[in-house]
């Protein structure tokens, strides 16, 4: 509707204006009886159900000029520090992290390339063509596309989504999300990739505290917004954000995170339902541990894990060889892993021998120098390269850390996961 009037000052002490209505005009008719939304509570889940009506409630509204605002906020940082923004492929010919959890596109049947009737006689039951000649997936991540860009530009980023085929149901996990990804070239020093990531968060939490969209969700979380699905109270989201803006932030290994997790079980300050072995991971209860206690309630670097547990690109800790890799895990509060990044293997040879490690190529493939649907990638090495570093962001996941909402599904206009895609 249409409201006209006069926009007059408040008698009362709630707020500053208010308009004094003359006339009112209805521009598009609805049925408040029938409507999904009313004006009572209404879970975060029930919400869920209608996300192409969701974003008319206030919070959701607010949640998508938050996007807008940090995106606006990352784009200016890389620019201002001469990053090359790119725009990857979300089509690709293969799986970056190895971990197999992708989507396999392909055509819908057409009548120019009927699938095969099965007993009849005489048909073929060979299969059509694929589309591009080989099998083809949604993108899980940009890096080794980056990584080309990189050697042409030096500093490049991208924000596009990615995919991944996880049976996950849970609050931090969707099937279609958003990452922010960066390459950095002719760096040798895992410090200058973190340091990135510090500075642009920093950025980022920085113009929030001043914005109007900051005080909107303060604001937000100093009333009872259970129907909206908030989360955190009003001190607890200005902390997060002064967290970031305070630094430097802590770093340290991953052995001594275990060590550390160690000590705090054997002096009663802590319980945990898994075991810290160094063998095992970190549990997300040892991360979260790791960020409230270690970072004091803000970020914290894990560095230099163990190379078994990391994917086949990641540039060993040592020049000569390790047993873990120049990599890093940003943790924050309740989020957890926030960022993850490392140096990248730069040299041919030991590229090829961590692919073989990790069953990404067999002994015999690397004696023939078949390097399968990765050859585009060893190329990078094969042709020239030099030492090159990056990370990757879970953009969802910053808007839930930014904004106090708990379940990512939430912040997302459309979300996307196992057995769910409305709309």
């Amino acid at each position: 509707m249409a409201m006209f009037g006069k926009w007059t000052p408040s008698p009362g002490g709630k707020q500053s204006h208010e308009l004094q209505v003359d006339d009112i005009r209805v521009l598009g008719a609805n049925d408040a009886t029938t409507s999904p939304i009313q004006k009572k509570y209404q879970s975060a889940e029930y919400l869920r159900t209608i996300p192409h009506l969701r974003p008319r409630l206030p919070l959701n509204a607010l949640l998508l000029r938050l996007r807008s605002l940090v995106t606006a906020q990352l784009t200016s940082y890389f620019a201002k520090n001469d990053f090359v923004q790119c725009h990857p492929p979300i089509i690709t010919s293969s799986d970056c992290e190895g971990a197999g959890e992708v989507f396999t596109i392909e055509p819908a049947a057409s009548d120019a390339t009927p699938a095969p009737l099965p007993g009849l006689i005489g048909q073929s039951e060979k299969l059509p063509e694929p589309f591009f000649g080989s099998p083809k997936y949604l993108t899980v991540s940009s890096q080794l596309h980056l990584e080309a860009l990189a050697q042409s530009v030096d500093k490049v980023w991208t924000l596009s989504p990615t995919f991944r085929a996880e049976k996950s149901d849970t609050a931090r996990h969707l099937s279609e999300f958003y990452m922010l990804e960066a390459e950095v070239a002719f760096v040798d020093d895992l410090k200058d990739v973190m340091d990135v990531v510090e500075n642009m968060l920093r950025s980022v939490a920085t113009e929030l505290q001043a914005s109007r969209v900051g005080q909107e969700l303060l604001d937000a979380r100093a009333r009872d917004h259970g129907e909206e699905g908030t989360s955190v109270s009003h001190d607890t989201l200005a902390r997060r954000w002064q967290g970031l803006i305070n630094g430097p932030w802590p770093r340290l290994k991953y052995a001594e995170a275990i060590q550390h997790l160690k000590d705090a079980t054997a002096q009663g300050k802590a319980k945990f339902e898994f075991s810290p072995e160094h063998e095992d991971g970190l549990q997300t209860e040892h991360e979260r541990y790791l960020a409230e206690h270690f970072g004091k309630g803000g970020p914290v670097f894990v560095t230099d894990y163990p190379r078994s547990m990391k994917p086949f690109y990641m540039l060993p800790s040592s020049p000569s060889g390790s047993d873990t890799v120049a990599c890093f895990d940003l943790l924050v509060p309740e989020i957890c892993e926030l960022v993850g990044g490392s140096m990248r293997e730069h040299r041919l040879a030991e590229l090829q021998q961590s692919m073989v490690d990790h069953g990404l190529r067999t002994a015999a493939e690397s004696a023939e120098a078949s390097d399968g649907s990765l050859q585009w990638y060893l190329d990078l090495r094969r042709y020239g390269s030099v030492p090159h570093g990056g990370f990757g962001l879970g953009f969802d996941r910053l808007i839930c850390y930014l904004s106090g909402v708990q379940n990512i599904r939430d912040v997302v206009a459309f979300p996307r996961y196992y057995k769910k895609c409305d709309c």
